[in-house]
């Protein structure tokens, strides 16, 4: 058996006792230097620092312009396979590659999402990496940070008290009630408020209608502001979101509404992305969370136009596995910023890899099959289509690809070597990695990895052009990135994509909003199959404010709910003040 000690972030299971301290202790054992000091070392001109207490501080957007004339660092993505319910380490990762490059003398900075707090009091329990490999302070990242979601849900709900107060005005608007789209949101799980009826009472207090809230990471706002490439561009883009549609089928805006102008108030502060640091002193900026299944599920591009001019690399996390966060990252948020990546490491785990051989029957918060931890390396290449189809799709890209192995004490040698062979068949670099136990050192191998991946030459290319009908747009990715045979319109989505495309919003990118759990559209198929068939779009929906429109193929839930016994139960306060219970 192979002596790793290693493991994944906040919400792993079946990790046997690992000899190191929980997450949290050791994020409270790391020394946190003052957060002027970590911009210092970034070279980053402590002028636009607007700190939050000694190890916080916003950055202030005017650095774009001024780091603007500075070279570009390499830029690296980080996504990883199909994700299983055994959590495969993509952010503890990420912060463990930041480390490892500092080890080896290379000035690296994150971009990573910031954690909604649903996810954090629902099963996660908290999102700052693990083990060695943390942002910190983790209690401030995991816990309200600077605001910035409150912010969104603030504006958000101000602009649907709006939207009620014009239809009980008289509706001057001539807004047609059943086609109005914006809900209301709030960064807690509470399935109870899915669906709602509001307005009831007198009659002062307002009109009737049924509508719903969601959590803020789907708010449009969310990756209104992820894509927003300055204050001036993030006003134009709240007067574009649409609301609902008026009788004769027009869209009515937060424009027509009045309502931009006051959203943006209340964004300008969040629209400044967060400096942390990671246990190892590397600048860490983290801004924003869309959600990974109906949005783009990337951190923001204000942070990346800052962090490119920060050091020799920049390090960014897509959501979900590489059909689905990658694939936006290239074709969306790639398109905003015009920046371009260098290469981008897959994160995979030998856990996962047997996992998607359908040989396991794997359930959250239930004892690991025995099974599944013995040495198997003939079961790691059952479970690798998945890895292979994933690799496939970043070369679709242009991308040189690094597979990163993170490391378990239940993995063998054999099983690593299994990998391994399967990877660079197809002219993948591959790492194990030990950041979980190790920090930075357990990450050199990948750093040196990346190193090497980055200096290539790569042709960079997008997958489908803007000028592509909707339609066209949306069975390229699900032909090309799932390996769909085609696309399967209902009456209801070609009617919607219709009126998006009379209206004006043909040209906007696309978002597939899907299940995360397979490769495919159905969540039962594991591995990669070739022969799954047509992917089902049900609806589609426009974002036309964050700049987007993005087809429904599968019962995606906009708004969690929490599970018997909510990460909530468990986490408190001391006799010392402390916290207590985040993971």
């Amino acid at each position: 058996m192979a002596t790793v000690r290693s493991g994944v972030a906040s919400g792993d299971q079946g990790v046997p006792s690992l000899s190191i301290p929980s997450d949290l202790d050791i994020a409270r054992a790391s020394t946190v230097r003052p957060i002027a000091d970590i911009a210092a070392a970034a070279d980053l001109p402590q002028e636009f620092l607007v700190p939050y207490g000694r190890d916080v501080a916003k950055i202030d957007l005017a650095a774009i312009d001024a780091l603007a004339d500075r070279p570009k660092a390499k830029y690296i993505l980080v996504t990883a396979v199909t994700p299983t319910p055994l959590g495969e380490g993509k952010t503890t990762t990420s912060v463990g590659l930041a480390q490892g490059l500092g080890r080896i003398g290379r000035r690296a900075t994150l971009a990573l999402r910031q954690p909604s707090m649903g996810p954090t009091f629902g099963i996660k329990g908290g999102a700052a990496g693990g083990g060695y490999s943390q942002v910190i302070p983790m209690e401030r990242l995991n816990l309200h940070l600077t605001g910035d979601f409150h912010a969104i849900t603030a504006a958000h709900n101000l602009l649907a008290a709006m939207l009620d107060n014009s239809m009980f005005q008289g509706n001057p608007l001539g807004i047609d009630m059943p086609s109005i789209e914006w809900r209301r949101v709030m960064d807690v799980n509470d399935r109870a408020l899915r669906n709602v009826i509001i307005g009831l009472g007198a009659k002062l207090d307002g009109l009737p209608r049924q509508t719903g809230f969601d959590i803020t990471a789907a708010s449009e706002l969310m990756v209104l502001l992820a894509l927003a490439t300055d204050d001036q561009d993030m006003r134009q883009r709240l007067g574009r979101v649409v609301v609902g549609y008026n009788k004769d089928g027009a869209a009515v805006t937060a424009e027509d509404l009045h309502g931009a102008g006051s959203m943006a108030v209340l964004l300008q502060d969040a629209l400044k992305p967060n400096l942390l640091q990671t246990i190892e002193g590397q600048p860490v900026l983290v801004h924003t969370g869309p959600f990974g299944n109906i949005a783009t599920g990337n951190s923001s591009v204000v942070a990346d136009r800052i962090g490119i001019h920060m050091g020799d690399y920049l390090i960014t996390e897509a959501g979900f596995g590489a059909d689905i966060g990658a694939e936006k990252f290239f074709d969306v948020k790639c398109r905003v910023s015009g920046l371009q990546p260098d290469a981008a490491v897959l994160v995979t785990t030998v856990r996962a890899m047997k996992a998607h051989s359908g040989n396991h029957d794997i359930r959250p918060g239930k004892p690991l099959p025995e099974a599944l931890l013995a040495e198997n390396p003939d079961e790691v290449v059952a479970g690798a289509a998945n890895l292979m189809k994933h690799l496939e799709n970043l070369r679709t890209f242009g991308v040189s690809p690094v597979v990163a192995i993170n490391a378990f004490p239940t993995d063998h040698d054999s099983e690593h070597a299994a990998i391994r062979k399967l990877a660079e068949s197809v002219g993948a670099r591959v790492a194990v990695c030990t950041h979980f136990a190790d920090g930075g050192a357990g990450a050199v191998d990948l750093a040196r990895a990346v190193e090497e991946a980055a200096a290539e030459s790569h042709d960079f290319t997008y997958l489908y052009d803007l000028d592509q009908p909707l339609i066209p747009k949306i069975e390229t990715i699900a032909t090309s990135m799932y390996g769909a045979s085609g696309v399967d319109v209902s009456s209801t989505a070609a009617a919607q994509i219709a009126r998006y495309e009379k209206l004006g919003y043909g040209g906007l990118p696309v978002v597939i909003a899907k299940t995360h759990l397979s490769i495919t559209s159905d969540a039962k198929l594991l591995g990669a199959p070739t022969d799954w068939g047509r992917m089902p779009v049900r609806e589609v929906r426009l974002a036309a404010g964050a700049g987007y429109v993005y087809a429904i193929c599968g019962d995606v839930r906009t708004m969690p709910g929490l599970s018997g016994h909510p990460a909530a139960e468990r986490i408190d306060l001391d006799a010392q003040g402390q916290i207590v219970g985040l993971s």
